[in-house]
């Protein structure tokens, strides 16, 4: 490591911080002044007709986080126990966790090397074998992978075909498009996340989105503790603590105004990394596919270990000591101790993905110094 290396004390870079627009804190202080202290109020209806405006989608509950949007959409989707549904491995534990919670099973389908999103041959595969069985999954749920929207047309023809309702888990994907159609909107449901994270955030938050007028009625039904209609505290039917607040709603309403500016911003600094880092032996970038247009939420790279001097985890530990956050891409759901008895579909493209992947810094707040940075640590480590 060079002299200038090992004289840098900055302080720390997180792989994805909040980036606030500057208008949030006039919503919250509204929702102060007039006392919305709550999981109910303007904030949230507003919230959910402006995300509905910017998105394309018809009708949208605001929850409390991109899995309890999941769960909820299961519930709708009718999965209980017993039931088989397919998800894609290659994703964080929430996309898989809700259905566990229905007491259903997880059907794992791993990714294409063009788009590390679920793989349409696969999904075929298992549904054919889940025909001959006699059992066809209650639901699908596919995920939008690091900011990408899967190839989702021939999936969406089967599960129509089927009667498989599909779960679009664009958790990491808003502001990305597919064949011109917003991220999120394509599916029976949509999930959106607005964790911290996220490349917008209502600090911890989710969305349900629908063409289902009914099914999101139900669902904020469902959220609100099945509540029903009546003077006194009547429930007919099992419910959750699930709504959004009031605060968080308004803090999303401000982070809405700049979703744009966000993608934006994200988009420019993986392509930054790209021309800084290219030529190196070995290195290369997650593929954008040519159906769509990716938010590039994370900016993830891959190494090959024939090719490279250094590996992911060289890397990760190097930008760490110099006070730098990184990530391993995830690591697949089947293997995954907890989910290690479920069936899985696979051709080891997400497992070589794990192993030979990271995630670069890739906040919308970095600035050029701070990608310079991460751009070398990165190139002392695989050119030494």
């Amino acid at each position: 490591m060079n002299q200038h290396l090992q004289n840098m004390h900055p302080p720390r870079m997180y792989l994805s911080s909040p980036h606030m627009g500057g208008t949030e804190e006039s919503y919250i202080h509204e929702a102060f002044v007039t006392n919305w202290i709550s999981p109910v109020g303007p904030n949230i209806t507003a919230f959910e007709s402006e995300l509905c405006a910017i998105t394309g989608a018809t009708h949208a509950v605001a929850l409390s986080s991109g899995t309890s949007a999941i769960h909820l959409a299961l519930i709708l989707a009718g999965v209980g126990v017993g039931d088989d549904v397919f998800c894609s491995t290659f994703t964080f534990s929430a996309s898989a966790n809700p259905i566990v919670y229905c007491g259903a099973n997880p059907v794992f389908i791993d990714s294409t090397v063009q788009t590390w999103n679920m793989d349409p041959e696969l999904f075929a595969k298992a549904l054919a074998e889940s025909k001959r069985n006699g059992k066809i999954p209650k639901a699908c749920i596919v995920v939008n992978l690091y900011g990408q929207s899967a190839d989702l047309d021939p999936i969406i023809a089967l599960c129509k075909e089927n009667g498989i309702v599909l779960i679009e888990d664009a958790a990491e994907s808003l502001g990305a498009t597919y064949k011109g159609s917003a991220s999120g909107t394509l599916g029976d449901f949509g999930i959106y996340s607005f964790n911290g994270n996220k490349i917008i955030t209502t600090s911890g938050g989710g969305m349900l989105v629908s063409e289902n007028k009914d099914a999101i009625e139900k669902a904020r039904f469902l959220s609100t503790q099945a509540r029903d209609n009546a003077p006194h505290y009547e429930h007919t039917h099992i419910g959750y603590n699930y709504r959004m607040s009031n605060i968080c709603a308004g803090i999303g309403r401000g982070q809405l105004k700049v979703l744009a500016d966000r993608v934006s911003q994200r988009r420019a600094n993986a392509t930054w990394y790209q021309e800084k880092l290219v030529g190196i032996p070995g290195l290369n970038f997650m593929p954008e596919a040519p159906y769509g247009m990716s938010n590039r939420w994370l900016t993830c790279i891959t190494l090959d270990p024939a090719a490279c001097a250094g590996t992911p985890e060289d890397i990760r530990l190097a930008l760490e000591a110099h006070n730098i956050e990184s990530r391993p891409l995830w690591k697949p759901m089947h293997m995954q101790p907890i989910f290690k008895n479920c069936k899985v579909y696979t051709n080891g493209i997400s497992e070589k993905l794990f192993e030979n992947g990271l995630c670069l810094p890739s906040g919308s707040n970095l600035t050029k110094k701070d990608l310079e940075r991460v751009a070398l640590v990165c190139t002392t480590i695989l050119t030494r």
